[in-house]
């Protein structure tokens, strides 16, 4: 189980590793309120509606989001932009 865990959990081991430590911050940070608003939002549904259809549903977005996350950030590469620094924003990044 704290294999599981920190496969997920430790932005050291997870697939997010080659990414810049700041930029892996930043996305665990927004993925951490994304699985928040699953939970209270599951919980909200399931006092308001009783159907357990809605927390299934909430779930299997929330680990679509964090796979295809996941995904997304294995396949891409650490680029260097005109500066030298890896993972730097630049105006074509936006």
């Amino acid at each position: 189980m704290l294999e599981l865990y920190r496969t997920v959990m430790d932005s050291d081991r997870n697939p997010l590793n080659a990414l810049p430590r700041a930029q892996r911050f930043q996305i665990m940070v927004v993925l951490s309120m994304m699985w928040t608003c699953v939970f209270c939002s599951a919980a909200g549904l399931w006092f308001w509606y009783g159907e357990l259809i809605f927390i299934h549903v909430l779930g299997a977005l929330g680990i679509a989001m964090t796979g295809l996350t996941f995904h997304s950030s294995s396949k891409r590469e650490p680029s260097l932009n005109g500066s030298g620094a890896i993972g730097s924003a630049q105006n074509s990044d936006f």
